[in-house]
């Protein structure tokens, strides 16, 4: 039995690196100017950063300070926007906080996911970030794939002052990870992604 739970563990990893090299959707060459975003990777989840306000769009009607544990953070003029299976993304903050029933619980499928949204200055020249610049169409049309994520209904403190947890659209699993909805309004947008990303490294790969 544990050999064959390695087997298919190893062909789920194979199956999503090679999801991950193949091209998807309609990206072109990046525009030498235009809207910057990033990708941030901390090693479990990968998320989009972006500018609260540009090419007339914003998150105003669906993001607000009182949502914070400390309101006076939504001062800063970016958003870090990931989504993800509530549970997993509450409880693990870091690999430490990692455990294999978590890992099990998450792959198996849920219902129950959020997006996960923080409130920061730029964060140009830290690690584990990657900057994308963005046409301004391109960075509406990122705009309205991230905005289809969200729903009505209450919203959770995040891990610390800065960031909260708000109720999202979708169902997790083990095809459909926090990754793959990254590579997901990417490729929405116009962005050069793979076609399955289910790993931080599918879609950083790219960038």
């Amino acid at each position: 039995m544990l050999g064959g739970m390695l087997l298919i563990v190893l062909g789920y990893c194979i199956a999503g690196l090679i999801g991950g090299a193949i091209p998807g959707g309609s990206g072109g060459r990046a525009p030498q100017q235009g809207i910057r975003i990033y990708v941030e990777d901390n090693g479990i989840h990968t998320g989009i950063v972006l500018p609260k306000h540009a090419a007339g769009q914003s998150f105003d009607d669906l993001v607000r300070a009182g949502d914070l544990a400390d309101p006076r953070y939504a001062g800063h003029g970016w958003l870090s926007i990931g989504w993800g299976e509530r549970a997993f993304y509450l409880g693990t903050p870091t690999w430490a906080d990692v455990s294999p029933t978590t890992i099990l619980a998450a792959a198996t499928g849920s219902d129950a996911v959020v997006l996960h949204v923080g409130h920061l200055p730029e964060p140009k020249g830290e690690p584990g970030v990657y900057p994308v610049t963005l046409s301004p169409d391109q960075y509406r049309r990122l705009v309205l794939a991230i905005r289809a994520s969200f729903v009505q209904g209450p919203t959770v403190h995040g891990y610390g002052p800065s960031d909260a947890f708000y109720p999202a659209r979708g169902r997790y699993s083990a095809v459909q990870t926090c990754n793959a909805w990254t590579g997901a309004v990417l490729r929405a947008a116009g962005v050069p992604m793979g076609a399955w990303t289910p790993f931080p490294v599918t879609v950083t790969s790219w960038l």
